[in-house]
């Protein structure tokens, strides 16, 4: 019998296992990330030591987001 087998040999429920706490909170995720974009689709003015660009604000707090998180990770390798 292989490890993923039980005692008598079956498998328990096969759609059961696909749904699980972690894909539902990423489902949940990806629902309101969609909610936020459709939200804040409105052009903004920004301007960082230079001219000012006017792009949509979900744009500009995405490309927020992603500069932090490759931020953290950065020291967070240099760290472990």
């Amino acid at each position: 019998m292989s490890p993923k087998t039980s005692e008598s040999g079956t498998r328990s429920g096969g759609r059961a296992e696909a749904v699980t706490p972690a894909r539902l909170t990423v489902l949940l995720l990806a629902a309101l990330a969609l909610i936020f974009i459709f939200e804040n689709t409105r052009a903004t003015a920004i301007r960082l030591l230079g001219p000012e660009v006017t792009m949509p604000l979900w744009m500009a707090l995405l490309g927020m987001g992603v500069i932090g998180a490759l931020c953290g990770a950065y020291f967070m390798k240099r760290r472990g």
